[in-house]
């Protein structure tokens, strides 16, 4: 069973530590518990700002997402080149409640 929410940070590589700041939570959507059979899948919604955005941003290339997944402390990488800020202070990352698909 799943509940709550991933974490999620953009990587400079597969096995690269996080580039900024990590993606907050949308509490817009409520947390449930999510119980997936074999074969069936989930999904939380995840949005990113165009780093370009931000003035106070030093724009650095991810090659993409480190997630965790709600309550484990495995992670996968997702290949997605993008940019990403090295200024902490700048989130570019939002993720919401895991949810059955």
């Amino acid at each position: 069973m799943l509940k709550g929410y991933a974490g999620v940070s953009l990587t400079a590589d597969a096995n690269g530590a996080p580039i900024g700041a990590p993606a907050k939570r949308d509490e817009a959507t409520p947390v449930t518990d999510v119980l997936l059979s074999p074969g069936q899948a989930g999904a939380a919604v995840l949005r990113y700002t165009q780093a370009g955005n931000y003035t106070d941003c030093n724009i650095v290339p991810a090659a993409g997402y480190r997630i965790y997944p709600p309550e484990d402390t495995a992670s996968l990488f997702l290949a997605q080149p993008t940019q990403a800020c090295s200024n902490a202070a700048v989130g570019l990352l939002t993720i919401g409640a895991f949810q059955a698909s």
